[in-house]
């Protein structure tokens, strides 16, 4: 199984992982590692892909699978409709699931706290990074971010709107957005979270070079292939 590890400081009480497509049984545009349940896959694929990854992280529960809908409701238990989730004690799994969009990882230096974000630009606009750092109940200098892979700047193409509705929260956010052949709008969705993140008091940011849409061997991406699975970026606390 194909699993990347972040890059970070983190505090030896958390444990944090996201996982590429690689490792499953998912066949078809589904292969391998799909661990989304609604999207059309087998779901008998779906959750031996699960089972897979609960056996190769020696994962202490479920993972909290969330219905996420690109809003800024922040769960603290399993089936929410949601969009991001926290945990304060070991053994609860906060879980996202993208394919595009950018998983964020959060904990705290002392390690009693961490928090999955599922941040496409919609839940950025609307503030879904501050909703789930504003939960962690710790000062934004306390907080260690981590961004897992999402379309990369190179691939993100915008219409006008969207730019704009960025531009009108925060005028440094033009910085993000370049001109495409196309006409449109070229967006760094690494650099919009930089720029939220920066609002809340958090420094301390790691990741934020892997591209999904270019990068089809490791990566599903709903943009570059339409019907396609979902990896997942999780964090915990040990037990």
């Amino acid at each position: 199984m194909d699993l990347i590890l972040p890059n970070w400081p983190a505090p030896p009480t958390v444990r944090a992982c996201a996982t590429t497509r690689m490792g499953g049984v998912s066949t078809g545009p589904y292969a391998s590692l799909n661990l989304g349940d609604h999207v059309g896959d087998d779901p008998a694929h779906v959750a031996e892909n699960r089972a897979r990854l609960r056996r190769e992280l020696d994962l202490p529960a479920e993972p909290l699978w969330l219905t996420q809908v690109h809003g800024i409701a922040v769960a603290a238990g399993p089936g929410a409709c949601a969009d991001a989730s926290v945990a304060f004690a070991p053994g609860t799994v906060c879980t996202v699931m993208t394919a595009d969009c950018l998983p964020l990882l959060l904990c705290d230096r002392a390690g009693s706290a961490v928090a999955a974000v599922h941040a496409g630009w919609r839940g950025l606009l609307a503030g879904v990074i501050e909703a789930a750092a504003g939960r962690m109940q710790v000062p934004g200098a306390e907080l260690l971010a981590w961004l897992g892979p999402a379309i990369g700047p190179q691939a993100f193409e915008v219409g006008e709107e969207v730019r704009a509705a960025f531009v009108a929260e925060d005028a440094a956010a033009a910085a993000a957005f370049h001109p495409s052949p196309a006409g449109r709008w070229l967006a760094d969705i690494y650099a919009l979270a930089r720029l939220r993140l920066t609002r809340c008091g958090v420094t301390a940011v790691y990741g934020g070079e892997l591209c999904t849409f270019s990068d089809a061997t490791r990566f599903y991406s709903y943009r570059r292939d339409g019907v396609t699975g979902r990896m997942a970026s999780l964090i915990w606390l040990a037990v």
